[in-house]
């Protein structure tokens, strides 16, 4: 398995081998073993599917805090999507830094986002459909969100923001400045 540590340590690209032959491919997308050895060394407990039509649709920024602090494991299985992670844990070395990657089926690689950080994507194709694990369950108390184009985070979406496809809710977030401490390190 390919294992990459991306600017912020914690955050971690893997890319599990393909064995391809003439009716497709196999690939071993978790292994608990394996990714223990790699950096993730997590307890799932719930997938979830999302399914995003249009090109240019934003979900996130989103984390969940304690007492359901959730880690992700990101792939997308149709299309392709920008992926980004935020670190907000206060005191870190990395606080408000963010990293992405292109996360795709055709590339298989997934994105390790542990707990303390926002989570997002983009869609940069149709019918995009990414797959991803938690470590705990959806909480709603516990849900917290920033805005994906707040001007704080400096990210840069793949996508202008009036054309950006967003859930009322997702728009409706506030700007990381508005918000409480909710990690600390």
């Amino acid at each position: 398995m390919q294992v990459e540590r991306l600017a912020i340590p914690d955050v971690i690209l893997l890319t599990p081998p393909r064995f391809a032959d003439a009716r497709g491919f196999f690939s071993e997308t978790w292994n608990a073993a394996r990714f223990a050895d790699a950096g993730v060394d997590a307890h799932f407990v719930q997938d979830n599917h999302s399914l995003s039509r249009a090109p240019g649709t934003v979900r996130g920024l989103h984390c969940q805090i304690a007492p359901r602090v959730q880690g992700k494991l990101v792939r997308c299985i149709r299309g392709a999507i920008w992926d980004v992670a935020v670190d907000i844990r206060h005191g870190s070395a990395t606080y408000g830094q963010h990293v992405a990657a292109t996360l795709s089926a055709e590339n298989g690689s997934q994105l390790w986002i542990p707990g303390g950080f926002l989570h997002g994507f983009c869609t940069l194709q149709p019918d995009s459909e990414v797959l991803y694990k938690v470590t705990a369950d959806y909480d709603r108390a516990s849900e917290r969100g920033v805005v994906w184009d707040d001007p704080d985070l400096r990210l840069n979406w793949p996508v202008a923001p009036g054309q950006a496809v967003l859930s009322d809710k997702d728009r409706a977030l506030p700007r990381i400045g508005e918000c409480d401490v909710w990690f600390r390190i």
